[in-house]
């Protein structure tokens, strides 16, 4: 019987927990200043792991490379537009949205 760590538990939960969402249904979120864009190269379970955890460090780095942002307006209407399904994952207070 293998045991795992914490961390793989909490890693697993989250892999659960995340939904392929119509943008739409998420519009009230990125109103709220709640929804995190999450790059398509990165490990959408992965960063909400990291957020999770407070880790300031990856987290800015993300930032600083483009990688994690708030939804900006013009990514918003191109995904209505398009009518977009996204990747999604509710890290409260955030709900990170990655284009499936």
């Amino acid at each position: 019987m293998k045991l795992e760590h914490p961390e793989e538990l909490e890693h697993d939960k989250i892999n659960a927990e995340t939904a392929k969402i119509p943008w739409r249904e998420l519009q009230g979120h990125f109103a709220s200043g709640a929804a995190i864009y999450v790059a398509p190269s990165m490990d959408l379970v992965e960063v909400a792991l990291k957020i999770s955890k407070n880790d300031t460090g990856a987290v800015k780095a993300w930032m600083e490379k483009g990688q994690l942002a708030p939804v900006n307006d013009q990514q918003a209407a191109a995904w209505i537009e398009s009518d977009a399904t996204m990747w999604s994952v509710v890290i409260k207070p955030w709900v990170l949205v990655q284009n499936s």
